[in-house]
């Protein structure tokens, strides 16, 4: 399906490029004074996961956890006959326990799921997560740069990076928890946005091999044909996949609501990315070519 009047893609990237700088400077300035909100995944301490069979209040839970001889007090979230109990310090057996025994005063048939981590697992989780990401960023720059060519590499990792930013930068502006979760959420990202970048990619590719563009004004007319072409697939494709995204933050437990509503974010930025932000990047740097614009064959 196709637009029968086609947008000035290129025209209207700049109002993206604004407002995803905006966001950009903004989430570093966030970073740089308030860093990341980090959950108990990457800094030592212990997480309590406690299933209730009734609802209980703050008023109830705090003057139990008071008399545990714990020095720090506790970041406490309640859900729907659920609480997510945190410290910033690792519990030993006795505070374990004696934390469930001033759970269960409130509610008998509670079940707790508690996980410690210390110091230097924490840190290791944390470079492992980083790992990660640059492994895979590296991955698909060498993909790209052989299936196509550097300029399409340099625009799709551009977009590849500033979807995976704008999640963080969210985070962090909003002072969300990052855990694992998040980090899964990312990588899940990176590969949507790829996959819609490389489909316009593609077209525009293939257009380039039965067209003659001579001039900028004949590339510019060529991104907003390829990506006019792949519009729809792109939104069905991002659409589809919000839709189950919204649902589980929605209708999801407690441990993976981060884990949704960073798909949330970064599938609503990824959608505009390739169509906003690579394409016309590719347009820019083809348009600072030297030689005249040639159409490049497909590689075999």
């Amino acid at each position: 399906m196709r637009f029968k009047k086609e947008l000035d893609f290129v025209h209207l990237s700049r109002f993206f490029y604004i407002f995803s700088i905006a966001i950009t400077v903004a989430g570093l300035i966030f970073l740089a004074t308030m860093g990341l909100n980090y959950s108990v995944d990457f800094k030592a301490g212990s997480n309590v996961d406690v299933a209730l069979s009734k609802n209980i209040t703050l008023e109830q839970l705090k003057p139990a956890l008071k008399d545990l001889g714990i020095s720090h007090e506790p970041d406490i979230t309640l859900g729907e006959n659920r609480v997510n109990i945190r410290y910033d310090e690792v519990l030993d057996s006795n505070q374990d326990e004696a934390l469930k025994a001033a759970v269960t005063k409130l509610d008998d048939k509670a079940s707790f799921e508690i996980n410690t981590v210390d110091t230097e697992m924490a840190k290791e989780l944390a470079r492992n997560a980083i790992y990660s990401v640059l492994i895979s960023c590296l991955g698909i720059i060498i993909y790209v740069s052989i299936r196509f060519e550097w300029r399409f590499a340099l625009a799709a990792i551009v977009a590849l990076v500033h979807d995976a930013f704008i999640v963080v930068a969210i985070f962090s502006i909003f002072r969300l928890e990052v855990d694992l979760t998040f980090i899964v959420a990312v990588l899940t990202i990176i590969g949507y946005s790829i996959n819609d970048t490389i489909v316009i990619f593609d077209r525009i590719r293939e257009n380039l091999r039965f067209g003659k563009q001579k001039t900028y004004e004949d590339l510019k007319v060529l991104v907003n044909k390829s990506v006019a072409q792949t519009l729809m697939r792109s939104l069905y494709t991002a659409f589809t996949v919000f839709i189950a995204a919204f649902f589980l933050l929605v209708m999801g437990g407690e441990s993976i609501k981060m884990f949704s509503l960073a798909m949330v974010i970064g599938l609503l930025f990824g959608a505009y990315s390739s169509i906003f932000i690579a394409s016309p990047l590719w347009l820019l740097l083809k348009k600072r070519q030297k030689q005249p614009v040639k159409s490049n064959p497909a590689k075999a």
